[in-house]
């Protein structure tokens, strides 16, 4: 196994075209022709994270946070930073890191966190205006349609909402005329002949389109394949910055902050709002998510994040939304062994462990 077989298999996951254009993701150190056979995953690339790659003899970090964020001016050993990345690229280690994609796709980060809160009826909570979708056309002879729809749809093509393989087809006829080059399914070379074809439409998520369009080249049978990608406004309701959903029952507040700070087995916790008040609708978003707290809807009770600022939780509070600042690691960290138990079903080859690195923050209360 090679570096960029593991750069391929996250990238199916948390494709590298849904990131946000300031994010500093994919790799940051190492050759993607490198030979892998045992990988560490983890939050974030820290000191305690290299020495445990030491001790793991992995060859590769796979990542949230990237390596790299401020651009580095200089390698000089007594800059931290610096330090590290030098110590990292001397051990020949490799750091691949899914950022802001293992952010906004379907099972990432904020569906790892709202399934330990126990949210039911999730829905989106910020759309991702990136996230395009394409209209897929092509026209196929009736004999292969279902190979084309199975192949499509197995690349991540034709899914609405809890639906998969959903396309339409309606018949017509396709002209065409062989060169002596050429090699046609059917058909005379140097005449124009008429064939019975379906023309077949289905929707590719934009982050997908290379694969999905392999993947009909190659169930397709005919030597050129006509097709066309359409540009349709919005975005792919299944990607989404963020998530809201429901409590089975309504809570207090208090109660809610003590089930949140043992479900994410944290120590620590800060709550703005009115600890008696009943909460069932809730918000979350994984990392740094004080920013967003005025875009939350006014229906939600309480918004689950990190990082909130002094004056974003004064602001929430005057508009009548609880928030539960869970910190930035603490609201991350349960996708690290989601995407190495990922990385060990996708990546029968290597060995894969999973490395949850302290919260740098402690609670002093003496």
């Amino acid at each position: 196994m090679r570096v960029r077989d593991v750069m391929a298999a996250v990238d199916r996951w948390a494709p590298p075209a849904l990131a946000y254009s300031w994010d500093k993701a994919g790799l940051s150190t190492g050759n993607p022709d490198s030979k892998v056979t045992k990988i560490l995953v983890a939050l974030t690339v820290t000191t305690e994270t290299f020495e445990a790659a030491l001790a793991a003899k992995a060859q590769m970090i796979v990542s949230h946070h990237p390596l790299i964020w401020e651009p580095l001016t200089t390698l000089r050993s007594d800059d931290a930073q610096a330090r590290l990345c030098l110590n990292v690229a001397n051990k020949k280690i490799a750091c691949y890191s899914a950022h802001t994609t293992l952010d906004v796709v379907p099972q990432g980060v904020n569906h790892v966190l709202a399934e330990r809160l126990g949210l039911t009826k999730v829905s989106p909570l910020f759309p991702v205006h990136h996230a395009q979708q394409l209209k897929l056309v092509t026209f196929v002879p009736e004999s292969h349609l279902a190979a084309v729809r199975d192949a499509v749809s197995a690349a991540g093509a034709g899914v609405i909402g809890e639906y998969t393989h959903c396309s339409f087809s309606a018949p017509g006829t396709g002209t065409f005329k062989p060169g002596s080059g050429a090699s046609p399914y059917t058909g005379r070379r140097h005449r124009v002949n008429q064939e019975p074809e379906l023309r077949f439409e289905t929707l590719v998520p934009k982050a997908r389109a290379a694969e999905v369009v392999q993947a009909m080249k190659e169930a397709h049978p005919y030597e050129e394949v006509a097709y066309d990608l359409v540009m349709l406004d919005g975005s792919d309701p299944a990607v989404s910055l963020g998530l809201r959903g429901e409590l089975a029952r309504a809570v207090t507040l208090s109660t809610f902050a003590s089930r949140v700070r043992g479900a994410l087995e944290i120590k620590h916790l800060r709550v703005a709002g009115d600890m008696k008040s009943k909460v069932r609708s809730v918000a979350v978003l994984g990392g740094s998510g004080g920013a967003s707290a005025a875009g939350v809807p006014r229906d939600v009770d309480v918004y689950v994040t990190g990082d909130v600022k002094y004056h974003e939780a004064l602001d929430a509070r005057e508009r009548g939304l609880n928030i539960i600042d869970a910190g930035h690691h603490g609201t991350e960290k349960w996708i690290v062994p989601a995407l190495a138990g990922y990385l060990k079903k996708n990546l029968k080859g290597a060995r894969v462990t999973a490395y949850n690195e302290p919260d740098p923050f402690r609670v002093v209360t003496k």
